[in-house]
């Protein structure tokens, strides 16, 4: 027998990168009524705002990049209690694997919708995944208190999109929501100016359907996120969609190749209660819950009733898109900053990582140094890279590769929708940088003053190394987002970086006479002071050449030259790189050095007449190749 678990709603909340998703989520809780003054701070550590983004690289990168939820009690008009259950997901189609697996956890999607910008890229994935999962949106228009907001024109284009992914006349007739997450307000109608965030807790109450729940039935909880404790091992975050689950209970694991494990008793049984978890004796269907205890449990495992085991559908993830091969960092400086530095010990790391992140695959390499790593794209895999350096792991890296498929014989390649915000005196060098990259402008239009918003059609593999080059030409004042399309058949031509770069030849430090006289050569990326090493790569080349150059040199003093002549000399600033940087800027020969407190890039092969020699190899080898 089926009814409805009336008390509960399941709502996701789900946005493009910088709409303004984990600022509304914060006001909901502040406005919740379930915390005293100053205990929500204390909760989040400390923190006044970004509650949910509570890792340290989603608050300085400013997106969410783990999937979290909380529960809140709600009073609504109606005199009713509800229990409200928050899933905050990631806004970057990077993040996809996140997303996939938690929206199996709602009944209904918050979608944040930026009131200037409208729907964006990621806003058409995040959408795509919640229609495929069978939720219904209701839609808050954020950020109505910007003097350029155009409400109107956003909830056009909303409906717009939702008719593209071919949502159904329920979907289509979604409620609406005006907000500032900003102020702490929202309103179903703009002429009337809200006070609170009791609008959006109302139409979640009224549009969000109740979870389908049979609390008598046989047991079936399916697995969407792990935690994990040193004291008690993995711990299964999930719903129960049929029966009752209660502390203690015998149980099987269903695994997601359908075999079924020996039974298992729980142990401690706990349920979302604001931001963090509290015991309890049982969570009927509809609701969320944590579970300790299930030795070996994964994600997309259903927990299932012994006498009457039915598996759940499982969790489906999206393939990668790309790869990097992770190797030990054999430089000449491996080792001096970090404390693991084996493969071994990378080794089990990844393996670790692969528990948790399922949008993830990890393979041997060629050697037993090195793994292939294939994720969402860059910023997926080098968030991962960012974690392992900050626990202390040093590792080398290589350049990114597009995963290639083969449709009916032929290989094909990813193709994006790109989409470009930049000024209109920036038009120009956008379209010639892209153009150049063979993308095809699509559309181009104005979006508010003096801002030109263009969609254009690129491959995958032409992306990568874009972004930098975009933001130099624009003075950094471009905004690019990307999401995956179609396949399309691989192109022969060779996409890559169109200027050598400066190579050390001698260890040691840089010093300030060899910066000053390679000032003219390229735009440098160290400065005086930073040690390094023969084959290090320094700066960019203002040719397309390769220039191995000595950084290390002294200046030799005598009566005539004096070491206080370079007083009045100034220096250019040096390029600094990031990661993401960094990794899109190499180019197959040349690796990126990641430790704790570095990243550098370098030549795979260090010696430059082995260098020199590969080169002349691998030159043979593809006139041979073409000769055949």
């Amino acid at each position: 027998m089926s009814n409805k678990s009336s008390d509960i709603r399941n709502v996701a909340v789900i946005a493009h990168v910088d709409h303004g998703k984990t600022s509304l989520v914060d006001q909901l809780l502040k406005q919740s009524g379930n915390f005293r003054a100053g205990e929500l701070d204390k909760l989040a550590g400390g923190q006044h705002d970004l509650i949910m983004d509570s890792n340290p690289l989603e608050r300085e990168r400013g997106i969410t990049i783990l999937s979290k939820n909380c529960a809140v009690t709600y009073h609504s008009e109606d005199g009713k209690d509800y229990r409200v259950n928050l899933i905050d997901t990631p806004g970057h189609a990077d993040f996809g694997g996140e997303v996939e697996r938690v929206l199996r956890l709602a009944d209904g999607c918050l979608l944040i919708v930026d009131s200037f910008e409208g729907p964006m890229p990621q806003t058409k994935f995040v959408l795509t995944k919640a229609l495929e999962c069978g939720l219904e949106p209701l839609v808050v228009v954020n950020k109505c208190d910007r003097p350029d907001a155009r409400p109107d024109a956003v909830i056009d284009e909303v409906f717009d999109l939702l008719v593209d992914l071919g949502a159904d006349d329920h979907a289509l007739d979604f409620e609406t929501v005006y907000a500032s997450a900003k102020e702490g307000w929202a309103t179903p109608d703009l002429d009337q100016i809200g006070t609170d965030m009791r609008p959006v807790f109302e139409k979640i109450i009224k549009s969000v359907p109740a979870p389908e729940a049979n609390d008598e039935g046989a047991l079936q909880v399916l697995v969407t996120t792990l935690d994990y404790s040193d004291f008690v091992g993995r711990i299964a975050i999930g719903r129960v969609f049929r029966g009752t689950i209660r502390r203690g209970q015998r149980i099987c694991r269903i695994k997601r190749d359908g075999s079924i494990t020996q039974p298992i008793k729980i142990g401690r049984l706990l349920r979302f209660s604001g931001l963090g978890r509290v015991d309890t004796d049982e969570v009927r269907a509809g609701d969320l819950c944590a579970i300790e205890g299930i030795e070996g449990v994964d994600i997309g495992d259903t927990i299932a009733d012994i006498e009457n085991p039915e598996a759940l559908p499982t969790v489906s993830v999206d393939e990668p898109t790309l790869s990097m091969t992770f190797r030990i960092n054999d430089s000449p400086f491996g080792g001096q900053e970090g404390t693991y530095v084996t493969s071994r010990q990378i080794r089990d790391r990844l393996n670790k990582e692969l528990e948790r992140n399922v949008a993830l695959k990890v393979e041997q390499g060629e050697s037993g140094e090195e793994f292939n790593v294939s994720g969402r794209g860059i910023l997926h895999l080098g968030i991962l890279l960012e974690t392992m350096r900050r626990e202390s792991f040093e590792i080398s890296v290589g350049r990114p590769r597009v995963i290639l498929h083969e449709i009916d014989g032929k290989m094909h390649e990813p193709l994006e929708t790109l989409v470009v915000d930049c000024p209109e005196s920036a038009v120009g060098p956008v379209m010639e940088l892209v153009g150049g990259r063979r993308g095809e402008l699509k559309n181009m239009e104005p979006r508010g003053a003096g801002v030109s918003h263009m969609v254009f059609e690129i491959t995958s593999r032409a992306l990568i190394g874009l972004r930098g080059r975009v933001l130099t030409a624009t003075q950094g004042e471009a905004i690019m987002h990307h999401r995956f399309d179609r396949f399309v058949p691989l192109s022969g031509e060779r996409i890559g970086r169109t200027s050598g770069v400066l190579i050390a030849t001698e260890n040691g430090p840089v010093t300030s006479h060899a910066v000053e006289a390679l000032s003219d050569r390229g735009v440098l990326f160290v400065k005086p002071g930073d040690k390094v090493y023969a084959g290090q790569i320094i700066g960019e080349h203002n040719r397309e050449n390769d220039l191995p150059v000595n950084i290390t040199r002294a200046k030799q003093l005598s009566n005539v030259r004096m070491a206080n002549k370079e007083a009045t000399i100034t220096l250019k600033a040096p390029r600094e790189m990031g990661l993401e940087q960094a990794l899109e800027y190499i180019e197959e020969d040349e690796v990126v050095e990641l430790t704790p407190s570095t990243v550098r890039l370098r030549k795979r092969i260090l010696d430059e007449g082995q260098r020199k020699r590969a080169e002349r190899q691998a030159k043979a080898k593809d006139k041979a190749k073409a000769g055949a």
